[in-house]
């Protein structure tokens, strides 16, 4: 600042000067002219020698600096942008991690169904609230009244403030505006969706209902979203003093869940919270309190080709490390919200192959899902998100990628696990789609 206003003192003096010397030849218009050239002169050194420190904005869990920094879409239109087009099947399906690195801007996309994908999910919450929601009851964390809250209860809170109060503000400033309300117990931040209207706290208040913000988080973001914390041998690693809630909010450091079991080796991680408005052929609440072998049990394959890689690697994931993957089926007559079957199939199940002239064009789908995985840095517990999108069978015929999605069904069965074709219900749906697609 003391640079900025020597600057604009030494254009002062220096400009007076010469205005001193030339007044008696300077006419009424040149005298305007001057004085333009001196606010030009103004604005430049204020601009280059003026700026204000960029202010770090520091929340109740988080603050901006815990996370990646956040590339701002200052004029991103979310009624003009397209839904992301994924293809990501494949002559031939194989069972594999298929990893890849995520900027962390991009981890929530949004386009011009968010409208309509809100109203969905409101609609799945109000009808199936506790399939959509679920916090496993395992107790860890201590309030300040000397009560137990579940063992999930800082990963919900952080990853709340996450997304709410710096993710959202900070990517899509168009949409989401964070304002800060002054009230006699101090200054709280708010999230205002200008989409919806609502304003909404930036922050989960102490002793603030956690189901709740669950239910904040699935009712603004079209994410279905998992938080997954660390076990070994059923033991419960978080450490805390008398006060664990207490010591956080004071900003005092705990050991982190990565730290405590980095160095083991047999770390599984359990399905401790959820919020999934579109689950894709399975009741989350039965996952809850699960393992992820035991959450992947009905996969085939899933114990043989991924279960130890998939335990090694989340074990090992670091904080600031965010990682993509794509996964996908066709359905034929099944909901975005199918927590009760049509899109698996069960063991024993009989399979009725669809007649041709059976399926309907207008509700058969290409449903891929983008799947993200991170480390929460101050929990230490890990987000695994999906956002689920759906292509109507007859756009992947006429973009020409039929026959594509044609030998990528036949692939299914020809992949290196074979009992995929089955349990992704191929046998019902899948040469009546290719007959389509090959029409």
């Amino acid at each position: 600042m003391e640079k900025a206003i020597s600057i604009i003192m030494s254009y002062l003096d220096s400009t007076w000067g010469v205005l001193l010397q030339a007044k008696s030849q300077l006419s009424t218009t040149n005298a305007i002219l001057m004085l333009s050239m001196l606010g030009m002169m103004l604005y430049r050194a204020w601009a280059g020698g003026a700026k204000p420190p960029k202010v770090t904005r520091k929340l109740t869990v988080v603050s901006e600096d815990d996370f990646p920094p956040i590339e701002p879409l200052d004029k991103f239109g979310w009624e003009t942008t397209e839904p992301l087009q994924l293809r990501p099947y494949k002559p031939k399906y194989n069972l594999t991690m298929a990893l890849e690195n995520l900027e962390p801007s991009e981890l929530i996309p949004i386009d011009k169904e968010y409208k309509d994908r809100i109203y969905e999910r409101r609609k799945v919450l109000k009808e199936n609230y506790d399939i959509a929601l679920g916090i496993h009851s395992d107790k860890g964390t201590v309030h300040r009244d000397g009560e137990e809250a579940p063992l999930v209860h800082d990963a919900i809170c952080e990853l709340y403030e996450y997304v709410m109060g710096i993710y959202l503000p900070n990517r899509y400033p168009t949409m989401f505006t964070l304002m800060d309300a002054k009230f006699e117990t101090g200054k709280v931040f708010m999230l205002q969706n200008k989409v919806t209207g609502e304003v909404l706290p930036a922050s989960v208040s102490p002793g603030g209902s956690l189901i709740k913000a669950l239910e904040t988080l699935a009712k603004t973001i079209d994410e279905d979203m998992l938080i997954l914390l660390p076990s070994e041998n059923g033991e419960k690693l978080i450490k805390e003093g008398d006060d664990g809630l207490r010591d956080r909010r004071k900003g005092e450091k705990k050991e982190s869940l990565k730290t405590s079991v980095s160095d083991k080796g047999n770390t599984k991680y359990v399905l401790q919270a959820y919020a999934t408005c579109f689950p894709s052929g399975f009741n989350t609440r039965e996952k809850l309190g699960k393992q992820l072998a035991a959450i992947h049990d009905p996969v085939p394959g899933y114990k043989e080709k991924l279960e130890k890689s998939m335990d090694r690697y989340f074990e090992r994931l670091e904080v600031g490390k965010y990682m993509k993957r794509m996964n996908w089926t066709v359905t034929a007559g099944a909901e975005l919200f199918s927590a009760f079957g049509d899109i698996h199939s069960s063991k024993n199940e009989d399979l009725r192959p669809l007649k041709s002239e059976e399926l309907d064009l207008d509700d058969t789908f290409l449903r891929v899902e983008r799947q993200t995985l991170y480390r929460l840095p101050k929990s230490g517990a890990i987000v695994f998100s999906i956002h689920t999108y759906r292509y109507p069978i007859q756009q992947i015929k006429e973009e020409g990628s039929g026959e594509d999605l044609a030998a990528a069904i036949d692939g299914i069965e020809t992949g290196n696990i074979p009992h995929m074709g089955k349990y992704k219900r191929v046998p019902v749906w899948g040469q009546a789609v290719k007959d389509y697609l090959r029409s």
